[in-house]
């Protein structure tokens, strides 16, 4: 038997602290407060790592909630009336649309690719330079007037890289730059969050 394993042989043995499992719930209930107080307090660098764990474990976290009550959840349909008479015995019967069954024939038709989205866009209108760039001055006497920033929103790819600061012509900030759309489904009527593939349509090549 490893060295290391002795307290699982004592609880083997002679079994827990009376007071053990209490300990243990009092420590995670304490848990959430240490980890809160830590939060506050870190800064710098790990701040940041830490922050964007925290937030994909929240995300995460939504996701199941909504899962959990999409899977319990069922919407009644909007009283618009029959398009044919009803008999008696069915006047008291409810249509009752699963929110289930609907989420499951979204996720169906994104597996077949045969889904018809619909980008909910307006006819685009030709921008001028001075709308889309703002000029930016570098160099030692703000003489170099090469460089641009793009004011509008931007569409970046998955395997975009950045020129070193010096080099880069056109600077994207990270705030305009976008990799999701808001996507409507006809047929469905909903409208979901999915991820940009590409952008073939540029009126400003």
């Amino acid at each position: 038997m490893p060295q290391n394993e002795h307290i699982e042989l004592a609880r083997k043995r002679h079994g827990y602290r009376l007071d053990h499992f209490e300990r243990e719930r009092k420590r995670e209930a304490r848990l959430v407060h240490k980890r809160a107080e830590f939060l506050q307090k870190v800064k710098g660098g790990r701040a940041k790592l830490v922050q964007k764990a925290r937030y994909q474990e929240k995300a995460e976290m939504k996701k199941k909630i909504k899962a959990h009550e999409e899977k319990q959840s069922s919407e009644k349909k909007a009283d618009v009336g029959p398009k044919h008479a009803v008999p008696a015995y069915m006047m008291d019967r409810e249509n009752i649309n699963s929110a289930k069954i609907r989420s499951e024939t979204v996720k169906q038709k994104r597996k077949e690719k045969a889904g018809k989205w619909d980008v909910p866009i307006p006819k685009v209108k030709a921008m001028t330079e001075d709308d889309m760039f703002k000029v930016m001055k570098s160099g030692k006497r703000q003489n170099s007037q090469w460089k641009r920033m793009i004011n509008k929103a931007s569409f970046v790819g998955e395997n975009f890289t950045r020129k070193s600061p010096k080099y880069e012509r056109f600077i994207r900030p990270m705030a305009l730059r976008f990799k999701k759309a808001h996507v409507t489904h006809p047929e469905l009527k909903t409208t979901f969050c999915l991820p940009i593939i590409g952008v073939k349509k540029n009126p400003q090549s």
